[in-house]
């Protein structure tokens, strides 16, 4: 426990800090062995038994005072010296009442009134609790490393051309690596391959193959699917994009809620003020007891201070905060801090983009009409020829679903009108491809009522005649419905806030349930629109891509990015990201703050009632040193245990 119970408002507990003297004191065990880490307490705990079972059971003669003293010493050392150790620190740098300071006071205290087992068995049972901490601190930052830390050990890089495979953490930047197909890349670098596609999904969450050209960005934890390339790194193996998003979550922490922030400001001065009362409680009744016994009522002080170490709070709080994030974490949302658990467990409007969001942002071909007198196949071949001069997602819809392309065509120079679509010939004949806007500039006449066609059209004209249209629309992701149903049931209000055109947003938001939908906004609007419903004194979280709409995401809340990981500025400017792209994982994020902000007041609960009884029973002197143990360390087990009960929960 002594990890963060010194100062957990400066140290959080996931960061390796420097305690006192420059080295790592409160995590040096944290990568040990299970064997490594409870040797210490096994040894004591074996020298207590032994001790106990000689003077209360076997009662030997040479058992004397001097012995009990030297074996119980002994005892002592194993759990005791680390935490005196600390207490020297503590002081050193001005800190006098720390944890640490009050657990030897009350140990030694014990040993000098000749209550040796108990002074052990406080001890003992206080390094049994650290090392359970130690347990889930490590557990959740498994969690963690688990599901970021995607990146290989070894890269082949080219030296002279000729292939060489290093550790990735020695590659350098302007080092040239070799990536095979199936071959994840370590490190963010430049694309030198004239054009490869990579599987992005480790990263954005996008299953859809991403393709580069020569020049592109490539970052770390993309997967090469098709032929060998090459890349320049251009960033340290430290410095990439998935070990800054790992950094962001490890050091999550320091971004405290407001409940952790109180009880770190609390203990501080709590602490003192058991120290003054355990002073009093040893001297005062000098004056007013008559058969006043210093011993007894010394002992009684070193009860009520082992008693009124605030550990299970200073411990518990940021350990279930760390826990939700690492469940959260587990589960492939990413938290920049506990305070954002907070802010989720009592958010009352979810507002969300549409496209990226609630839908995949991939187009496909809903429907095909073309006009009598035309060919379907002839159309959609001179569609998908001119389609394929331009890299709009809408091109790549119509080439997947034509086909191959017919270069046998006689096709003419292909122009592109802002705004409007694409103009070319074939066989010298005029060919149109692109909204209605594009058939009136060109004088074509077509069916005035397609204009209320919800889906994106793109219009055709062969040879001055309208010749048909298809439709084009963006997917629905599967788990958008039972999104809107969850958020319901959490009686949480939903809004849809888009920029596109005001019948795509309305048609999406009716299938999905979403009450309160609005289309054709660009940014402004959409902060005019989230104004109204911040003015209604609502707490708001924003969903969308962090990057476009950041006006509406520094407004809200808590801003939640959808497969943001992809993008720098996602990631700087949202508070919470979403890794599988997933929107189901926004009711579940506020699920997981909920429970978190639970057993965070459930500890805090358990806490100060076991305590405020024991501290008055041992203040009376009905309690001895061992309920004093429950009271401080079984207490402090019991909370952290419930903290951890968040990593296992199914949300």
């Amino acid at each position: 426990m002594s990890q963060v119970c010194c100062s957990t408002e400066e140290q959080p507990i996931n960061k390796n800090h420097d305690n006192h003297d420059g080295h790592d004191h409160s995590h040096e065990n944290l990568d040990g062995s299970l064997g490594q880490l409870f040797l210490p307490a096994i040894i004591s705990a074996v020298l207590l038994a032994i001790g106990l079972f000689l003077q209360y059971v076997m009662k030997p003669a040479w058992f004397t005072e001097t012995f009990k003293i030297i074996l119980y010493t002994i005892a002592y050392i194993p759990v005791g010296f680390p935490v005196l150790k600390e207490a020297f620190f503590s002081i050193r740098k001005g800190n006098f009442f720390s944890e640490f300071f009050l657990m030897t006071i009350a140990t030694v205290g014990a040993f000098v009134i000749g209550e040796y087992p108990e002074g052990v068995a406080v001890m003992l049972f206080y390094s049994v609790g650290e090392n359970f901490q130690i347990l889930a601190v490590r557990r959740a930052k498994g969690d963690i490393k688990s599901l970021l830390d995607q990146r290989p050990d070894e890269v082949t890089i080219l030296e002279n051309d000729i292939p060489k495979v290093i550790k990735a953490e020695h590659a350098k930047i302007g080092h040239f690596i070799q990536l095979k197909p199936g071959e994840k890349l370590a490190l963010d670098g430049e694309l030198i391959s004239e054009k490869a596609i990579f599987n992005t999904a480790a990263l954005t969450g996008e299953s859809k193959p991403d393709s580069k050209k020569k020049g592109d960005p490539v970052y770390a934890g993309m997967i090469n699917l098709n032929s060998v390339s090459k890349v320049a790194v251009t960033k340290e193996y430290s410095d990439s994009k998935l070990s800054k998003i790992l950094e962001m979550v490890q050091n999550a922490s320091s971004q405290k809620a407001p409940t952790e922030l109180f009880i770190s400001k609390f203990a501080k001065i709590y602490t003192p003020i058991v120290v003054v009362l355990a002073i009093l409680i040893t001297l005062l009744p000098y004056f007013f007891v008559a058969d006043y016994q210093f011993r007894d009522w010394l002992y009684r002080a070193l009860v009520f201070l082992v008693i009124s170490c605030p550990c299970a709070l200073v411990i518990s709080i940021p350990l279930g905060y760390f826990g939700g994030i690492g469940a959260a974490s587990k589960n492939g949302i990413l938290f920049k801090g506990g305070n954002f658990l907070d802010i989720l467990a009592n958010i009352q409007h979810v507002v969300m983009d549409k496209t990226g969001t609630m839908t995949e942002g991939v187009f496909k071909v809903q429907e095909v009409k073309i006009t009598d007198g035309f060919e379907q196949i002839d159309i959609l071949n001179k569609l998908n020829l001119i389609e394929s001069k331009s890299t709009h997602p809408i091109a790549t819809a119509i080439h997947e679903f034509a086909g191959e392309i017919d270069h046998t065509q006689n096709i003419g120079e292909v122009s592109e009108i802002a705004g409007h679509g694409l103009q070319t010939t074939f066989d010298g004949k005029e060919f149109l491809a692109g909204n209605f806007k594009l058939l009136e500039k060109f004088n074509i006449d077509y069916d005035k009522n397609l204009e209320n066609i919800p889906e994106t059209i793109v219009a055709t004209a062969f040879d001055g005649k309208f010749s048909g249209y298809i439709t084009i629309a963006d997917q629905i992701k599967e788990d958008a419905q039972e999104t809107i149903s969850s958020l319901k049931n959490l009686g949480i209000n939903v809004t849809m806030l888009s920029g596109d055109k005001t019948a795509v947003v309305e048609k999406v938001a009716k299938i999905l349930g979403i009450p309160n939908a609005f289309g054709s906004l660009l940014p402004e609007d959409k902060v005019s629109e989230l104004m109204k419903i911040i003015a209604t004194g609502q707490s708001v979280a924003f969903v969308g891509d962090g990057v476009n709409d950041a006006p509406v995401v520094a407004l809200s809340d808590v801003g939640i990015a959808m497969g943001g990981l992809g993008s720098d500025a996602t990631v700087e400017t949202a508070d919470v990201v979403i890794q599988d792209d997933r929107p189901s994982k926004i009711a579940m994020a506020i699920k997981i703050g909920k429970a978190t902000k639970k057993i965070v007041w459930q500890n805090i609960g358990l806490a100060f009632g076991v305590k405020a009884i024991v501290l008055i029973l041992g203040a009376g002197g009905l309690a001895t040193m061992w309920e004093a143990v429950f009271a401080d360390v079984g207490v402090a087990l019991l909370a952290i245990l419930n903290a951890v009960r968040i990593q296992k929960m199914k949300f």
